[in-house]
Parts: C-alpha cells; sequence; structure tokens
C-alpha cells in the first residue's frame, strides 16, 4: 500500500472549511493517512467517560476528534487567510508549497 500525498502536514496551522467547526483555526496535531483524516488542536472536541484504574482516576475527559482532510485549508502566514497551494521545484531539485495568492513558501 503507496503512502498519499495530502496538502497539509503535521503543525500546520488550518482553518475548518465546512461541517460544523466551520470557521475554527488550529494546529494539526495528527494525521491519519489510512483514514484521510486529521485532528486539529481546539476542534471537534468530544467526551470520553472513563474507567477509574490505578494510573488514572475516572471522569470525563475532553479530546479532539478527527476530521476529514478535505475540510480544512492550509492558512498563510503572510495572507493571514486560508490558501490553495502547488509544488514549487527548488534549484536544488527539492519540492516545496507555496502559497497560490502571496508566493509565501511553507516549510518543508
Amino acid at each position: 500500500m503507496s503512502q498519499t500525498k495530502f496538502h497539509v502536514k503535521k503543525d500546520d496551522q488550518v482553518e475548518v472549511i465546512a461541517g460544523k467547526e466551520k470557521g475554527r483555526k488550529g494546529k494539526i496535531l495528527k494525521v491519519i493517512p489510512e483514514k484521510n483524516r486529521i485532528i486539529v488542536e481546539k476542534v471537534n472536541l468530544i467526551k470520553r467517560h472513563t474507567r477509574a484504574s490505578q494510573t488514572s482516576k475516572g471522569g470525563i475527559v475532553e479530546k479532539e476528534g478527527s476530521i476529514h482532510i478535505s475540510n480544512v485549508m492550509i492558512v498563510c502566514k503572510k495572507c493571514s487567510s486560508p490558501v490553495r497551494t502547488r509544488k514549487k521545484v527548488l534549484d536544488d531539485g527539492g519540492k516545496v508549497r507555496v502559497c497560490i495568492k502571496c508566493g509565501e513558501i511553507f516549510s518543508k
């Protein structure tokens, strides 16, 4: 099974563009390529009821649920708005993601 490439990576700042969390911004905590989903900080919070054990207290724990990768767009630092990206080949042969609006280069 080949690894799929996505338009966003871990630690990118993204904005949700569809669904009940539309308009919320956050940092990507985890990418789940098998299911085409991501976990975004402080977005799609769900409640987990945990049982008490020797190591932890029981109770209701809030944590982030996953959302589909197509429901987010990367936020450009320069434009400060959600933008689409394209790939650009550098002189040394490496590829980077580039903002379509302003040409800002995102981290490799």
